[in-house]
């Protein structure tokens, strides 16, 4: 289904979002368009019940503020209605249940699913199991395409284009599910990627690997402040202590990078910062009220990015127009 462009699509039902390659470039672009669009019903300023009458079932397995949160607000501003898992200790999950089984059941309660598993994969195997749409809000430290499409929407809106653009990606990017999803993506369209952090954290070999197959100018460094000045986007991440079986091996990377307003006194005026959050140290408070900090803005856009994905896994066309506000 990855490999139809949306205008074949169109009027066919799209099985589910697990990873980017379930998405074409002119997916892609087609959905950021409904996102922009969407933007003043993401900020309230009109009511547009395209999706009432439909519910969304949120499987969180694992925490989750921003990404539970956004979807639930996404579906409530379109005119739907959630269901929450809620606590894992609460559910029959801690009775024995089988995610099998639990997605058995959730299918026949909801129209599509949001979930995240600590476990890589979980995700696909859900969507085999599911009659209804899964979304991958995160399973483990595979993917995240939900966050690679509001990422990708922050930088549309901030630079006009996604075409061609240096980006560093700084931090944790070996446990780092949001890069692993959002370095194919970019790659796609053509940007050159940096990719600073500690040897311990380096990009896995095999996606290094991948992106290169797909003709990808990649540098990798430990040199994150020596390598911001020419870029388009600055992505920090945190280092994910809850990945690591050794806290010596955190202790030993807690804290690599850190960004201050000062360290982006000669950076390009349109760069921009992004950072999936919740951040921990990564970027010094100094930094929110520089030009070049979009990280809230982000997570807001994780709000419009998952409506127009909601509509259209749910078949739901977004129309032209919207009144209320400009996108």
């Amino acid at each position: 289904m990855g490999m139809l462009g949306w205008l074949h699509r169109r009027g066919l039902e799209m099985k589910g979002l697990i990873t980017m390659d379930d998405l074409t470039n002119e997916d892609i672009l087609s959905i950021l368009d409904d996102a922009a669009r969407l933007l003043p019903v993401a900020r309230g300023e009109t009511y547009l019940p395209l999706l009432e009458g439909k519910i969304l079932g949120n499987l969180f397995f694992e925490p989750s503020t921003r990404t539970r949160m956004s979807f639930e607000t996404a579906m409530k501003r379109l005119g739907g209605d959630v269901v929450n898992l809620g606590d894992v200790k609460t559910s029959s999950v801690v009775k024995g249940e089988t995610l099998f089984d639990t997605i058995q059941m959730v299918d026949g309660y909801t129209d599509i699913i949001a979930m995240r598993h600590p476990r890589q994969g979980a995700a696909r195997y859900a969507q085999d199991a599911a009659r209804v749409p899964i979304l991958n809000g995160g399973d483990g430290a595979g993917h995240h395409p939900t966050q690679t499409m509001l990422d990708l929407f922050t930088i549309l809106q901030s630079h006009g284009t996604l075409e061609g653009l240096s980006v560093v990606l700084a931090g944790d990017l070996r446990y780092g599910r949001t890069v692993h999803s959002l370095s194919h993506a970019l790659v796609r369209f053509g940007c050159k990627l940096i990719l600073a952090s500690p040897e311990l954290l380096r990009m896995p070999a095999e996606i290094i690997e991948d992106l290169r197959e797909h003709g990808a100018d990649v540098l990798e460094t430990e040199d994150l402040l020596g390598n911001i000045n020419d870029a388009d986007v600055v992505y920090m991440t945190r280092i994910q202590k809850e990945r690591f079986a050794d806290e010596d091996e955190y202790t030993k990377v807690a804290g690599a990078y850190k960004l201050h307003a000062r360290d982006v006194a000669n950076v390009k005026a349109e760069m921009i910062i992004m950072h999936p959050l919740p951040r921990v140290d990564e970027i010094h408070p100094s930094v929110d009220s520089t030009r070049h900090a979009r990280y809230f803005e982000q997570a807001f856009n994780g709000v419009v990015a998952r409506m127009a994905l909601l509509c259209r896994l749910l078949n739901i066309e977004v129309p032209a127009e919207i009144q209320g506000g400009e996108a």
